[in-house]
């Protein structure tokens, strides 16, 4: 059996959910996932985005830091498939370069972690809540001006370390890597996505492949229809709206019988203005769920106008 080369990050994140993927191709090749390295072994490779930790995305290049390097990787040859965290990749594709496979989502709510109390509304007032994410600030203090928005950059275990540490008050981490990092018992209350949507794509992975890789059998086997609609709606919005590390942008979609629902917002930084749609479309199709998010997305991008773009480094 020919060996197949996985590109991941380096974090205990992303190397947990990329030994996941790893399992599920070696088992569709036919393999046995007990010897998942022998036969699609993983190459772990640095990325901007991991080195970086003093500022915020934008302020040091967007989106891509996390992802370049391992296309770049890619596209030589020196991997053949790369995983990523869908909402960590831009909305435009690269060129020579296509998604083979989104496998079933994790849980995509954003999480309420302190140490001390349950809620975002059982914080006292001035409390200080610990987020890099421009869209969760703007969403927290659209319901609580009054708290403080504290930049907390890191992995997973470096900012559970600075909330034990009393660097915040609270904290807000994506629901998915905490399950997958078995970390789940951290997290006292949920915030609900039909009301503050989620990063686009947000518990989704991404399988990505040369393009002229595409059509193995492996990556049918990997492929999760229900999700891949769903994402498809949000990241026409994502498109749409141009929503890098620069704007306050969530999109959440489900898929209920043959009923997609699509919720979109954009909001201001400082959270005092929203801008929101919400829409249905029956028995989707790719093309049709990403029309939706792209017609959504327009729609908010022509009324808040010059407005939308928030952060400008």
């Amino acid at each position: 059996m020919t060996k197949l080369k996985i590109g991941t990050r380096g974090s205990k994140l992303a190397l947990t959910q990329c030994g996941w993927v790893q399992r599920q191709i070696v088992a569709a090749l036919g393999g046995d996932p007990a010897q998942a390295d022998e036969t699609a072994p993983l190459v772990t490779i640095s990325t901007a985005g991991d080195r970086i930790q003093d500022r915020r995305l934008i302020e040091a290049g967007g989106k891509q830091l996390f992802t370049k390097e391992i296309e770049d990787a890619l596209l030589r040859g020196d991997i053949d498939v790369a995983v990523h965290s869908l909402k960590d990749m831009p909305a435009a594709d690269i060129p020579g370069l296509s998604l083979a496979a989104i496998p079933v989502r994790e849980d995509p709510r954003d999480a309420f972690l302190s140490l001390n109390y349950g809620t975002i509304d059982d914080l006292p007032q001035g409390a200080r809540l610990g987020t890099a994410s421009l869209r969760r600030q703007a969403q927290m203090l659209s319901i609580r001006p009054d708290l403080e928005i504290v930049m907390t950059r890191g992995n997973v275990d470096t900012r559970l370390a600075k909330l034990k540490a009393g660097d915040c008050d609270a904290m807000l981490l994506a629901a998915a890597g905490l399950n997958r990092m078995g970390l789940s018992d951290h997290i006292r209350s949920y915030i609900n996505p039909d009301i503050h949507a989620s990063a686009p794509g947000q518990g989704a992975l991404a399988i990505q492949c040369r393009t002229e890789d595409l059509g193995a059998g492996w990556m049918k086997a990997l492929h999760h229809e229900a999700t891949f609609l769903c994402v498809q709606a949000e990241r026409g919005a994502l498109e749409a709206l141009e929503a890098s590390c620069r704007t306050a942008v969530g999109a959440y979609a489900t898929l209920t019988g043959s009923q997609l629902t699509l919720f979109v917002e954009a909001l201001s930084a400082d959270g005092r203005t929203r801008w929101q749609r919400r829409e249905m479309v029956s028995n989707p199709d790719a093309v049709s769920a990403r029309n939706l998010g792209l017609r959504l997305g327009v729609d908010i991008k022509a009324e808040a106008g010059p407005d939308l773009i928030q952060y400008e480094g």
